[in-house]
């Protein structure tokens, strides 16, 4: 991810706002509704105030006054502690200047995480670029803590007992990849299971700008049901309002992450991190279609970065960036039910 200081926005963002709001006023969102008498789609609410549960790491010898800690992922351990592994970038670990760190908490609810260490670096005898380490998801599965991330260029796999400690699972190459896209930097891996499949969904974008005014950047997905053979590349959301939401032309598609409630679908994708952040909303009931260069399933924008949602005895938290990219806070969420 690529920090963007966004000084446009603060001549542009009300436009774009406006956008938004006449977008929803005319009803031409959610294709999926058309010849319908009512159509249901379910927007995501902050439901009450954000608390900081992570704080600026020591990384020691790799510690930089440029570090920032940006995707990560959050996730309830064996032991019942959540942990809270991040990519700090722009270390002085050279190379790509990233790597995971961890923080502990007893509950979600918890402010001031313990911090744990420093907990992967990129492994270049296995094929993975130096302190290349992006974006960790893991996802419970059969018993097994399962860990995607990626290492600058693919798709990687990391397995674990007790959701702590980790184990790369290597491939008949002797790597942990799993798949690398179509576009550069394939990165920010989501899973989602739906019945007996897996949903892999990353982000990439074109490796040169080539100043023409398309999408350069996306959000795919790649489905398997043995975590070895993978599926064509899915589409399966690009362009849009979003695309204008970002000076950096491979921002506008990051760090996808997909929420089954009731019935749809709901695809968080992001456009800015720090003071501005901005954060574009989808409903559809076709978790491999959130719109092709259009917004026909555009819900709304929440003002946070990163997003990461998890259920916790029946309550959804969110999980963001800090406004200063200094650490991470937490929020209650709903979704609302709104008839277009």
């Amino acid at each position: 991810m690529k920090n963007i200081e966004l000084k446009f926005l603060n001549k542009r963002t009300n436009y774009n706002i406006f956008l938004i709001f006449l977008m929803l006023m005319l009803g031409i969102t959610n294709n999926s509704c058309v010849n319908t008498e009512k159509c249901i789609v379910y927007k995501p609410v902050i439901d009450g105030n954000w608390w900081e549960i992570t704080s600026q790491p020591d990384l020691g010898e790799y510690s930089s006054e440029r570090q920032q800690p940006v995707d990560f992922g959050i996730w309830q351990a064996e032991d019942g502690t959540f942990q809270l592994w991040s990519c700090i970038r722009r270390t002085n670990a050279g190379g790509r200047t990233r790597l995971f760190y961890c923080w502990e908490g007893k509950n979600i609810t918890d402010t001031a995480w313990q911090p744990k260490g420093i907990a992967m670096e990129a492994d270049t005898t296995l094929g993975e670029a130096k302190s290349g380490l992006q974006a960790p998801f893991v996802l419970k599965d059969n018993g097994k803590y399962l860990m995607f991330y990626g290492d600058w260029n693919r798709i990687c796999l990391a397995e674990s007992d007790d959701g702590k400690t980790f184990t790369r699972v290597l491939n008949k190459k002797n790597n942990p990849s799993l798949f690398s896209g179509s576009l550069s930097n394939t990165r920010d891996p989501m899973v989602l299971k739906i019945d007996d499949t897996y949903y892999c969904y990353y982000c990439g974008h074109m490796g040169v700008n080539d100043k023409k005014d398309h999408p350069k950047t996306a959000i795919f997905c790649k489905t398997s049901t043995d975590l070895r053979t993978w599926s064509k590349e899915y589409v399966v959301s690009r362009g849009g309002i979003a695309q204008k939401l970002t000076d950096w032309y491979g921002g506008d598609s990051e760090c996808p992450f997909v929420v089954k409630y009731k019935d749809r679908y709901i695809l968080f994708r992001n456009q800015v991190y720090g003071e501005n952040s901005v954060n574009t909303q989808y409903c559809s009931k076709n978790p491999l279609d959130f719109g092709d260069n259009h917004d026909d399933y555009f819900t709304g924008f929440l003002k946070c970065a990163a997003p990461e949602i998890i259920n916790v005895n029946g309550q959804y938290y969110i999980v963001a960036l800090k406004p200063g990219l200094d650490g991470m806070m937490a929020a209650k969420l709903k979704f609302v039910e709104v008839e277009l």
